[in-house]
């Protein structure tokens, strides 16, 4: 059992971060989307967030270099990974359960990460070790905990919410499934661990050092196995979206760069404007003869010229 541990535990890590780095360049590259020109963004000037203004505010904007606002940014983008502030302000019944599911993960990799600083701190300073330990055990119980009520409420409104179940698919009831029930094996078993078996610690240390003498319980290794397979299952999925958000909102949401500082954007730009849609949209009108170039110089509101 622990050979098979520590293998699926590699082989999920080596997944995981394979199909992360995939899908950054997959959508790194994808076409520039459509600008959406809604202000303000965060990455303005303050004072013009403030008033919901932009740099098109600026007399001869196009002769002055774009501003960058990091903290505004941040602002905006730690209240909405870690809380999931659009969603409680618009819809506050479905962040009930998607809330305690999210943070409960967050929760998880931060025990993760606490664990990894016990261990290498176990060495230099017992007392560091034992007290990140203790919170690793604390937020890895937490996690469980809350992540497995939000993934249980959320199953429950796809199963029942008409509006859900319109766009509920079997492979969304299926992820549900997979995190309750990988959850749950790993915090059972490793709460039904026989006395004597190693800590959280412990089997990370053994892992880290490959270490075969550590003895993993079946019930822990079962657990751990399962996590592991949907470490390396999220990525590959529409799950993924804890990456496309970064891109949703800084290629789409926030995008407002001038092409004038940026070459390469409109060599881009120019290059799509030759391709030719073949959309049947009547505020479209395109068509193997017609190039976006054409089509976007027409106004779709008026008839067509002869």
């Amino acid at each position: 059992m622990t050979l098979a541990v520590y293998l699926a535990t590699a082989v999920s890590a080596v997944v995981f971060i394979a199909a992360c780095v995939w899908r950054v360049v997959l959508f790194a590259r994808s076409p520039l989307h459509l600008r959406w020109e809604l202000y303000p963004v965060p990455h303005e000037a303050p004072e013009r967030v403030a008033h919901g203004g932009s740099y098109f505010e600026q007399s001869e904007w196009w002769r002055h270099a774009p501003v960058s606002n990091l903290a505004g940014e941040l602002a905006f983008m730690v209240p909405e990974m870690l809380f999931l502030h659009a969603l409680r302000t618009f819809n506050r019944p479905l962040w009930y359960r998607s809330f305690p599911f999210h943070f409960g993960l967050y929760l998880l990799a931060g025990s993760l990460a606490l664990l990894a600083g016990s261990v290498i701190a176990a060495p230099l300073a017992v007392s560091l070790a034992a007290a990140l330990s203790l919170l690793a055990l604390l937020a890895g119980v937490a996690g469980l905990l809350s992540s497995i009520v939000g993934a249980i409420g959320l199953l429950h409104r796809r199963l029942t919410d008409r509006a859900l179940q319109v766009s509920t698919t079997p492979g969304d009831i299926f992820n549900l499934v997979f995190f309750i029930g990988a959850l749950a094996l790993i915090g059972v078993g490793y709460a039904a661990r026989p006395a004597g078996a190693p800590g959280a610690a412990t089997l990370l240390k053994g892992l880290l050092t490959w270490d075969l003498a550590v003895s993993v319980p079946t019930t822990v290794g079962l657990g751990i196995i399962a996590s592991a397979a949907l470490v390396a299952y999220i990525p590959l999925t529409h799950m993924s979206h804890f990456i496309a958000k970064y891109f949703t909102y800084h290629s789409v949401r926030w995008d407002d760069e001038p092409l004038v500082h940026n070459e390469r954007r409109a060599r881009r730009m120019a290059e799509y404007l030759v391709y030719r849609p073949t959309w049947s949209a009547p505020h479209i009108r395109g068509g193997e003869s017609r190039t976006w170039a054409e089509v976007v110089a027409e106004n779709p509101s008026q008839e067509p010229k002869a």
